[in-house]
């Protein structure tokens, strides 16, 4: 016969066998999910890199090209002379295509373009937002419906206006015509502003705020990544445009944008043969304000568009 004062320590003996087992059975586990991970993300990382080589070989492409110590295209990145800056030099010290002057045209109107258009699109966005009004969703329809035709279809009517008002030609008017229609791009600055709670806006309300101090006291402190968005995209817009520039602009060279400018260069089979390379170092030039300005304010830009995405 067994003893039975031998079965709870049997017991026991099964128990820790029990509790060994499920360690060891757990421990696999979290092996086999480690190694899965791993892949995973080894699988992951080489995809970035392969992505990231794709995206940069055409920077590094005209890089190259702009500093390249001979003139007219090639067929080869590599040039057999050699590398040199002067391609820098003379675009900075050319009197036949002031890049400088261009360059500083540009500013201009990116630098009114950005603040105009924050100020439109800020104010539609927290219309919509926190007003309710009738005919409002009616609107946003509207509007919707509207950003699906491209702008550059109203050209025509939009130069043969701004003509016959006498303001053609200037950067007057490629500052009107890109803030004209900013304020119908709200909607993720409105996405960003319906993520902020009500309870702020009626906390406001009840210390004798109006939509003015609530807006420019709670909104805009609370809003500072679809700041940075906004001010991005409006500077970016006019920085690199060439369609509207070209038909407005036309024969005024005094008033050529850096687009229009470095076109303009290139326009013809000698001048392409002749400032091939001049071109490509003005395209890297125009390229380091944007590239900075992204570098500096990527974690606002990046926090701005995901904010703005969650509520429509």
């Amino acid at each position: 016969m067994i003893n039975s004062k031998l079965m709870p320590k049997q017991e026991q003996i099964d128990t820790e066998a029990a509790l060994a087992e499920a360690i060891q059975e757990k421990n696999q586990k979290n092996h086999s999910m480690k190694r899965r991970r791993a892949i995973s993300n080894t699988i992951t990382y080489i995809l970035l890199v392969f992505l990231c080589i794709i995206w940069i070989l055409p920077i590094a492409a005209v890089f190259m090209v702009s500093i390249r110590n001979e003139s007219g295209t090639a067929t080869s990145l590599i040039p057999t002379t050699g590398y040199t800056w002067d391609n820098y030099i003379n675009l900075l010290t050319s009197e036949t295509y002031p890049f400088l002057k261009w360059f500083t045209n540009t500013l201009i109107v990116a630098v009114f373009v950005m603040l105009i258009s924050t100020i439109f699109v800020f104010s539609v966005a927290y219309t919509m937002s926190r007003l309710r009004f009738k005919g409002r969703k009616g609107l946003m329809n509207i509007n919707l419906i509207l950003g699906m035709f491209p702008g550059f279809m109203s050209m025509i009517a939009v130069y043969n206006i701004l003509k016959a008002i006498g303001i053609s030609g200037s950067l007057i008017a490629l500052i009107l015509i890109y803030s004209a229609a900013s304020g119908s791009g709200f909607y993720i600055a409105k996405g960003f502003f319906d993520t902020i709670s009500k309870s702020l806006d009626e906390a406001a309300r009840i210390d004798g705020a109006n939509n003015f101090k609530v807006f420019y006291k709670i909104i805009l402190p609370l809003s500072k990544p679809i700041i940075v968005y906004t001010l991005l995209t409006s500077f970016m817009g006019p920085w690199v445009d060439y369609i509207y520039s070209s038909v407005i602009l036309r024969a005024e060279t005094d008033n050529y944008t850096v687009a229009l400018g470095l076109y303009n260069m290139i326009n013809s089979i000698d001048t392409y043969q002749l400032n091939y390379t001049m071109f490509f170092a003005g395209s890297v030039m125009i390229s380091i304000p944007i590239m900075i300005l992204f570098l500096l304010t990527q974690k606002y830009y990046v926090a701005g568009v995901t904010g703005g995405s969650v509520k429509g």
